[in-house]
């Protein structure tokens, strides 16, 4: 069979030639197909450019990956600090500076003002602030702390302050306003309240005939506990907390709107207005609580009109976007977080400059 083959592929048929039939006849028999070798392509320029170009773009991409990531680790740590957001267009060399008090003035607005304030006053191209306030109010002493604030930068930095209410300006929204040389709101805006205000829960039903929880507190001294909130207060325990608390806070408000407003009030339209009223934008000007009604647009020329500038670049401050923070708000605000210091909180009564409707 070998040998056959051999002589086979030494001597191969030709194309009309083939195996015999058993007749004897020729059988026709294809020939070996041909394979076509391609030559060899010349290797472009562009080819070779285009290549090049590629990888290169690949590479950027990665870097940008790696810097994204980055980006986002840092952001998520809230290890970002605030930066310059521009609202008006204008020469960097005049600057307006927007400072925001916004939503329940605590301890934690207290801090964020101060560093608004801090970076308008290091900057030596801010001519003059807004005090963008949007609050029903808060606590005592971060009121008193902002207003103290603003009249420490007014004083220090010798720079225009306005005061901007934006839809709500009351109690402790008012008070840390008066700090500013001129006060303007908005049309809508509800501002005044000028009072103070204290409340507290009383447990004591709830905890004996619901729950038979009794309540034991051992004291020396007879007033450490006034008041509690696991007993209804008497008669001489309200008027201490009136003559120790209420009335010494409400003095000091009226205090602070008097020497904030003037050259427009006296003291004695500051007691008649010192009742907790509250006023919308034109009633508030038309007793003088305010300047003028307008926007934020307005205020920004008053601030330049005082600053002695034509033209300026308003800006705020803002903090980057956090994951952490919305991580921690999500956990304190959580149904389950109930610890000692929610406790104290809802048991402890508390002074507050805050309209009460809010």
């Amino acid at each position: 069979m070998d040998s056959e083959h051999n002589e086979y592929r030494e001597h191969p048929v030709s194309p009309n030639e083939g195996p015999q039939s058993p007749d004897g006849a020729p059988r026709p028999f294809a020939p070996y197909p041909t394979y076509p070798v391609s030559p060899r392509r010349k290797v472009s320029g562009w080819r070779v450019f285009w290549g090049v170009l590629f990888g290169l773009s690949v590479l950027a991409n990665v870097g940008l990956f790696i810097l994204l990531i980055a980006a986002i680790a840092v952001v998520a740590a809230g290890g970002g600090t605030a930066y310059e957001a521009v609202i008006r267009e204008g020469p960097r060399t005049n600057k307006i500076a927007v400072i925001n008090v916004d939503g329940i003035i605590d301890e934690t607005q207290s801090q964020e003002v101060y560093r608004q304030l801090e970076a308008a006053g290091d900057d030596d191209a801010v001519k003059g602030i807004i005090v963008r306030v949007n609050s029903p109010g808060g606590t005592i002493s971060a009121s008193d702390r902002i207003y103290q604030q603003i009249a420490d930068f007014r004083g220090k930095r010798r720079k225009p302050a306005v005061a901007f209410m934006q839809g709500m300006a009351a109690s402790g929204g008012y008070y840390v306003s008066v700090a500013c040389e001129e006060i303007i709101a908005e049309p809508t805006a509800i501002t005044g309240s000028i009072g103070v205000i204290m409340a507290h829960f009383v447990f004591e039903d709830l905890l004996e005939d619901k729950l038979g929880i009794q309540p034991v507190f051992m004291t020396m001294g007879q007033k450490k506990d006034w008041p509690s909130s696991f007993r209804k207060p008497s008669d001489e325990e309200l008027t201490y907390i009136h003559d120790r608390l209420l009335e010494p806070a409400y003095d000091r408000f009226v205090d602070v709107v008097e020497q904030g407003r003037k050259d427009v009030l006296s003291s004695e339209d500051v007691g008649k207005l010192a009742d907790g009223s509250i006023f919308v934008a034109d009633e508030a000007k038309e007793v003088e609580l305010i300047d003028d009604v307008g926007y934020l647009d307005d205020a920004i020329a008053k601030v330049k009109a005082l600053a002695g500038i034509t033209k300026a670049q308003v800006i705020e401050y803002r903090t980057p976007f956090s994951f952490m923070n919305i991580l921690n708000a999500k956990a304190k605000t959580g149904l389950l977080h109930f610890d000692r210091t929610t406790l104290f909180e809802l048991s402890t009564p508390q002074v507050l400059y805050l309209w009460n409707a809010y």
